[in-house]
């Protein structure tokens, strides 16, 4: 009796599993569609608000603005990578966002003059309903939900 490799074996999805089980490792299915639709509202419009803040504004808070435009390339990568199921670069996008959220709220609450204007992630992103404080760390237990399982 040889035995099958585990390439050759079928998903629990395909074996009649659980709809909740996640198929395969990929990040872009299931509730990862609705993680990439996050992430995409959140790249449009952190990317959209800072481009019309930097050209429009510039002078009046150029580093809140800056962070701004930061926060919208780390949400576009961090969509592609998820969307695309590149794990590496998902983790690093996603674990920029995590330490930029949270360094960025840490300043903005103990001085609140540091930053002129509002970025996305200041105050732990309470203008945006604190999503942003917690996006990242759904975006970090996703990527561990559907991370390949190794058998040992």
């Amino acid at each position: 009796m040889s035995e099958a490799s585990p390439a050759s074996e079928a998903s629990p999805a395909s074996e009649g599993g659980a709809a909740s089980e996640v198929s395969g490792s990929d990040t872009s299915h299931g509730f990862g569609r609705v993680l990439v639709a996050f992430y995409a509202v959140f790249a449009l419009a952190a990317t959209s608000r800072s481009l019309f803040q930097l050209a429009t504004k510039f002078d009046e808070a150029p580093t809140a603005y800056a962070l701004s435009a930061l926060a919208g390339v780390v949400y576009v990568v961090a969509t592609i990578a998820l969307a695309r199921n590149s794990r590496f670069l998902a983790l690093i996008s996603i674990g920029t966002e995590m330490v930029g959220v949270i360094v960025v709220g840490i300043l903005t609450v103990a001085d609140r003059g540091l930053f002129p204007d509002q970025t996305v992630w200041s105050g732990f992103g309470a203008g945006y309903g604190y999503v942003p404080l917690v996006l990242p760390f759904v975006g970090l237990w996703w990527l561990r939900r559907t991370a390949p399982r190794v058998d040992g």
